[in-house]
């Protein structure tokens, strides 16, 4: 199905043609359903923490003197964020009137309410008796061009006179919780390479300012999502897909390509978070303090492993192996199959000796993403997983009932610990679940294509990653998915 020229484009790709025989195979076969076990809830799979247990775990922060570095997927352009508005403004092009229950009728009521008024007023051709210059002006690049544009650059709070993107709200985020005994604040942030020149410049812009405003340095890198994690696209009869160039389709696979970005970090410990899930400075109290108690959780985690390997190296104990065996069930819900006691240690050690995440989870209120679960991994034993949708069997009724019982749902709110006992870095790629992964429909030169999307960092990306699970309260959680978003108290 690949011919020379093809060899060549998937090699200047810095792609694998093996991986790429591996894709298309997985259009053949599609994806094995995860066999999940039950949700993740208090009574089994999250952690509620007590306020000892959060007292404790700060108590570990603040005497952490290790390297710590915030990481922001922010490479996404913020098209479904105004999809509302898209539709408004066809409807208006083809004469018909926008309906007063949709989002975007509300949107034109609260126009002046929205941080981009003032930038959006300026525009040539804005005129705010016209709602279709006030689109256009809004999406086009002509105007504003937010439509094509990464939200990390897009106006979302207002303080008097001056607004704040959420990159520069990330910054500040990171300040309260990701400044180290240097003095540091280190973020590393996922952008497109068309938008990299516009952070930037942001950065140098702001950067002074907001370091003498919350007493730190920063340092902010950016890293682009590599063009060796695309995936070939297919026709829908499987066959590799060619544009009219005659050149094979590639698509970025999505977050779960940025295992390869996170594994170039060199901190202790690193934070994920969402560009999108950022609130007003003044709101940031309960979002700093859970990420403060989760960071110190995972300090907790790390010495107690830390421990059990330095013990496993000297140690057959039964005693030990039934302590460890105790540790795993009660910290990762991690249920052992009958293991033979010949490779006991063995098997033991390899469970431990991995990298850790501590994810905050929030009762589900509705809002979109995958959830927590309890899964049954290909050795027999079970762990705890992320799990979007689209890699559970809903047709199935047992699968259906275990779902309907989840009361959870992931913000993208995590911790990570990507170094072993021994201060070395874990390749992050031996973790990795490479069955994971689902195929969506779309189309491209007019015709339809198929193309397989990696589920996010959080999920296959980490599946063979040690977890643990942390109630978080709601009020942690403030994503933009959608304009009407920014009209919400946290975001005004």
């Amino acid at each position: 199905m690949l011919t020379e020229l093809d060899l060549k484009q998937i090699e200047q790709r810095g792609a694998s043609v093996d991986d790429i025989q591996k894709q298309l195979a997985h259009f053949k076969s599609g994806f094995p359903y995860l066999e999940i076990v039950a949700p993740a809830t208090p009574l089994r799979g999250i952690k509620v923490l007590s306020r000892k247990d959060q007292k404790e775990a700060l108590k570990r922060y603040e005497s952490y003197n290790g390297e710590l570095c915030k990481f922001v997927p922010a490479s996404g352009a913020a098209t479904r964020m105004f999809k509302d508005l898209y539709e408004a403004l066809s409807t208006i092009e083809k004469g018909n009137s926008i309906p007063e229950e949709s989002p975007a009728y509300r949107f034109f009521e609260d126009l002046k309410k929205f941080p981009f008024y003032k930038d959006l007023s300026n525009c040539p051709s804005f005129n705010i008796e016209n709602q279709e210059s006030i689109l256009r002006s809004l999406l086009m690049p002509e105007g504003l061009g937010y439509g094509s544009m990464p939200k990390g650059l897009i106006k979302f709070h207002r303080y008097g006179k001056n607004v704040r993107t959420p990159f520069e709200e990330h910054l500040a985020e990171a300040s309260k919780y990701a400044k180290t005994s240097d003095g540091i604040a280190r973020m590393m942030v996922t952008v497109s390479k068309e938008h990299l020149y516009g952070f930037e410049q942001l950065l140098l812009q702001v950067q002074h300012d907001y370091e003498r405003m919350y007493g730190c340095k920063f340092e902010v890198t950016f890293t682009q999502q590599k063009t060796a994690t695309d995936t070939i696209a297919v026709d829908m009869e499987n066959r590799p897909f060619r544009g009219a160039d005659g050149n094979l389709l590639f698509r970025p696979a999505g977050h779960g390509a940025l295992i390869e970005n996170l594994n170039e970090l060199e901190s202790d410990i690193v934070v994920i978070k969402n560009i999108d899930n950022i609130c007003r400075d003044e709101h940031t109290g309960d979002t700093i303090h859970w990420k403060r108690v989760l960071i110190g959780t995972l300090i907790g985690l790390q010495v107690k492993i830390n421990q059990y390997l330095k013990s496993l190296e000297c140690s057959k104990e039964e005693k030990l192996f039934k302590e460890i065996i105790n540790f795993l069930e009660r910290e990762f819900s991690i249920v052992l199959p009958q293991i033979p006691k010949d490779i006991l240690k063995e098997y033991l050690w390899a469970k431990l000796n991995r990298p850790v995440r501590v994810c905050g989870m929030v009762k589900n209120l509705g809002e979109p993403g995958g959830g927590p679960y309890i899964v049954k991994d290909a050795d027999g034993a079970t762990s705890l997983q992320i799990l979007e949708s689209a890699q559970l069997n809903i047709q199935d009724l047992k699968v259906k009932e275990i779902v309907e019982r989840s009361t959870h749902f992931n913000p993208v709110d995590i911790v990570c610990s990507i170094k072993n006992f021994r201060g070395d870095k874990f390749n992050l790629h031996k973790y990795v679940d490479s069955e994971t992964g689902f195929i969506s429909y779309k189309s491209a030169e007019g015709r339809p294509i198929k193309a397989i999307e990696l589920p996010g960092l959080w999920n296959g990306a980490m599946s063979q990653w040690n977890t643990l699970f942390v109630e978080v309260p709601v009020t942690t959680f403030s994503p933009v998915k959608t304009i009407l978003d920014l009209l919400r108290a946290e975001h005004q």
